[in-house]
């Protein structure tokens, strides 16, 4: 047992559980997936879509921004978001080697027929 992470994370931690937090609410799930590769979405264009307010959509992109899932460019009156893909694929790059790390060398299977 690593009794040290009861108390603390790892070094960088932090910013994957804000990862995690953001992709746990539906909506900003549906706002993840609106996004065709490399394309970026204004605002408006997203609040359009969605049956809430303009303010409950800026809140969810605010929460996909500080989570570094999504990145913005104001361009006028207008703000562009887009996917932030090398955050994405950073952390399921972590993540993955930290399932790996701690995978049993061999499945352990349990038989519910003994």
């Amino acid at each position: 047992m690593k009794s040290e992470y009861a108390n603390s994370l790892p070094d960088g931690w932090d910013r994957f559980s804000r990862f995690f937090f953001a992709l746990g609410d539906t909506t900003r799930q549906q706002i993840l997936l609106l996004f065709e590769p490399g394309e970026e979405i204004c605002v408006n264009d997203i609040a359009r879509l969605f049956k809430i307010s303009r303010p409950a959509i800026s809140h969810h992109l605010k929460i996909l921004r500080n989570a570094e899932l999504l990145v913005c460019e104001k361009r006028g009156k207008e703000v562009y978001y887009r996917v932030n893909h090398d955050h994405c694929a950073e952390v399921m790059r972590v993540v993955r080697e930290f399932i790996m790390a701690k995978a049993p060398a061999a499945p352990v299977v349990a038989s519910a027929f003994r």
